[in-house]
């Protein structure tokens, strides 16, 4: 299959092949021409959601930016703050259209023409959300009868439909050719599995936290390292990657956790935005009107984008009042914590359960923390690495 390009466009001449003649392919091209970054998606995001969906009963949803997601989720609720921004009635949404909300919802400024990704079937309710927001493309096990007929209207046909296999069985080795090199290793065959939360060091762990750890280990193993991740009610709310400091991965996914729930404050649900302000740009000015640091151009902008002028930030005290009701989180680290400070910055974001390899030098430290913050801690001696 030729590819649109490569990971640039510089890159004019790029392809994909089998590894062998004949060989099966993990994916069929239904509609469009994928680039080498569109497939890595895919792919990616594809063994996300059918090992969550397996691993843990429920339809499961990813959406992609660069070779990370930007939000994952299990099918679910759809609250009153994504419902009304995406047009849909939180009581009769179906399941699978509910897992990519939550996904998409988790972080949807960096969403915004993301690659889609689900695990099940793809029907015409989903269809019609897609058809809705600015996305590239979508990877799902099969579609409905008509779902193509109204993804072929997006994007004047060029909006990306493949359809994954699910039988497919992957080789046992990968390989990547960097500069005249071919590195090959063993690929890794054990997604995460209940097991891997046994070893509880630190409190117990609740049914609920259980699910937002099994999910946050899936998502981090398709995630660039560094990485972290904060889940609750089974959605990831705020997903670091590809971080060369650990605790900078973990205050950057709690920023964006924080975002999240101050995204449901009346304040921030009650900017009155003009009838004509875009969906995409109603979320990018609710997320500049919240992190406070405005220029002074942007504050031109949003006080045209709304009815009656742009209103004062939310107060420190305000914010924190609203924050302090949150809690319930889980937090998943693809490395181990080497440092205590990772808890610290944790805990300020209303995580109460932490999953991590373990066997750092200061394993003892991070573990004193977290009975000092009243966290069940549990170390999964599993290294979660991705690159």
């Amino acid at each position: 299959m030729d590819l649109r390009y490569g990971i640039n466009p510089q890159n004019t001449r790029a392809h994909v092949e089998p590894l062998h003649p004949g060989a099966d392919l993990p994916l069929r091209l239904l509609q469009g021409q994928p680039s080498y970054i569109n497939l890595l998606d895919a792919l990616n995001s594809w063994q996300l959601v059918s090992e969550a969906a397996a691993l843990l009963g429920r339809p499961a949803a990813a959406s992609f930016k660069h070779v990370s997601p930007a939000g994952a989720a299990l099918a679910g609720p759809v609250d009153a703050t994504a419902a009304a921004l995406y047009g849909v009635d939180p009581a009769t949404v179906g399941p699978l259209t509910a897992a990519y909300l939550r996904a998409r919802d988790a972080d949807p400024k960096s969403s915004y023409g993301d690659f889609a990704a689900v695990s099940h079937e793809v029907d015409l309710e989903l269809a019609d959300l897609l058809a809705r927001v600015v996305s590239d493309g979508i990877v799902a096990p099969g579609y409905a009868p008509g779902v193509l007929d109204v993804l072929a209207r997006k994007k004047n046909g060029r909006f990306l439909v493949l359809a994954a296999d699910p039988g497919f069985v992957p080789p046992a080795t990968e390989a990547r050719e960097v500069h005249g090199l071919r590195l090959v290793q063993d690929r890794d065959p054990h997604p995460p599995t209940a097991g891997l939360l046994a070893d509880v060091r630190v409190g117990t762990l609740t049914e609920s936290a259980c699910t937002d750890l099994l999910l946050g280990l899936t998502v981090l193993r398709y995630t660039q390292s560094n990485s972290v991740c904060y889940l609750r009610d089974g959605m990831a709310l705020g997903i670091g990657a590809g971080q060369q400091s650990r605790v900078d991965c973990t205050r950057l996914a709690g920023a964006k956790a924080d975002t999240w729930w101050l995204r449901r404050h009346p304040a921030v649900r009650a900017l009155d935005f003009r009838p004509e302000v875009r969906r995409q740009d109603r979320i990018n000015w609710q997320i500049r009107h919240l992190e406070g640091d405005l220029t002074p151009d942007e504050r031109t902008r949003l006080a045209a984008a709304l009815h009656g002028g742009a209103p004062a930030p939310l107060d420190p005290a305000a914010r924190a009042a609203w924050l302090s009701r949150r809690t319930g989180l889980s937090y998943v680290s693809d490395g181990c914590l080497p440092f205590r400070d990772n808890v610290d910055h944790a805990a300020r974001h209303g995580v109460t359960a932490i999953a991590e390899p373990g066997g750092s030098l200061r394993s003892a430290e991070v573990e004193a923390a977290c009975a000092e913050h009243g966290i069940a801690l549990v170390h999964t001696g599993r290294r979660l690495f991705h690159h």
